[in-house]
């Protein structure tokens, strides 16, 4: 992988407030490994081709809709790398094509491994299995989180980037914030919006950041993956008032979290916020699914 040329934006986001608010668009990063996804992936696959396998091949983990299967498959059809996806939920292997995500995953020549959720959950034990039968393979954690992916988020950060009192990103598997709280400047602060309740999140940041100046707040919104109205149409305004596209898991959510919290007050008078795009915007297709079938309203 190499680091991208385009230089990414910041764009401003106009408030009635007396506070100045931001978004870097990491998603414009790659058309297909958008996002954090790359920065998490950099470190991990060139410091493992540095080792010049024979038989390159790329195993992670990852959902239905998982922006990281998405990110990786699309890594190893680039490059040329073999990719083996673990999906989580056996009943998947009979209508993967319904899918938008992993039918994307299929095109670029991943292979992918229908688990039972109960499997899934003992990742650590299919990794050694997966380990010993693929020796010279690199096995990359669900949502691309290891300490690889908190040095490769170092490179959302610049010059760019200091001026801001708060940072603020979505929160999944918890490397992207690890990765800006240990890299920040020390005077700024990190807000990190929870997208699944689980209660040894700030643990496993912890464990991946020597730093402590983050705060954890929820934007669940009902839980990891469950997409309610109010977030529709808060999306769907934000794309018409701004241009900017959300997706509905991480940064719709995110987005209306920190809204609410400027409503409130939350923040001091003249404050200057930074929000990272952390992409996904793939997931959108899928989603729509969904909803289409539950006869509500479309993400535009």
């Amino acid at each position: 992988m190499e680091i991208p040329k385009v230089k990414i934006p910041i764009q401003e986001i106009s408030l009635e407030k007396n506070i100045k608010l931001f978004i870097k668009r990491e998603d414009l990063i790659h058309p297909q490994i958008s996002g954090n996804k790359y920065w998490k992936l950099f470190y991990n696959i060139n410091n493992y081709l540095e080792t010049q396998p024979k038989n390159p091949l790329i195993i992670t983990f990852g959902g239905a809709y998982s922006n990281h299967i998405s990110a990786v498959s699309a890594l190893g059809n680039l490059s040329g790398i073999k990719t083996l996806g673990i999906i989580r939920g056996e009943e998947l292997e009979q209508k993967w094509r319904d899918n938008p995500t992993l039918v994307f995953a299929k095109r670029n020549g991943m292979n992918l491994k229908f688990v039972t959720r109960e499997e899934y959950r003992h990742k650590d034990k299919l990794t050694e299995f997966l380990q010993q039968e693929f020796p010279e393979s690199l096995i990359i954690p669900e949502g691309g989180t290891n300490k690889n992916a908190v040095q490769g988020v170092k490179m959302m950060l610049n010059n760019d980037t200091k001026d801001f009192d708060y940072l603020c990103t979505a929160v999944g598997t918890g490397g992207t914030l690890a990765g800006i709280s240990e890299f920040c400047e020390e005077n700024q602060k990190v807000i990190g919006f929870k997208v699944v309740e689980d209660s040894s999140l700030e643990n496993k940041i912890s464990e991946l950041t020597s730093k402590q100046n983050f705060h954890l707040t929820d934007a669940a919104f009902g839980g990891y993956g469950k997409i309610n109205d109010e977030n529709i149409r808060f999306i769907n305004d934000f794309k018409v008032k701004f241009d900017i596209p959300l997706e509905p898991v991480y940064t719709g959510k995110m987005m209306q979290k920190l809204f609410e919290m400027i409503d409130t007050d939350y923040f001091p008078e003249g404050s200057k916020i930074l929000c990272f795009h952390t992409g996904g915007l793939q997931g959108i297709e899928g989603a729509n699914l969904l909803l289409e079938k539950q006869n509500r309203n479309l993400i535009i």
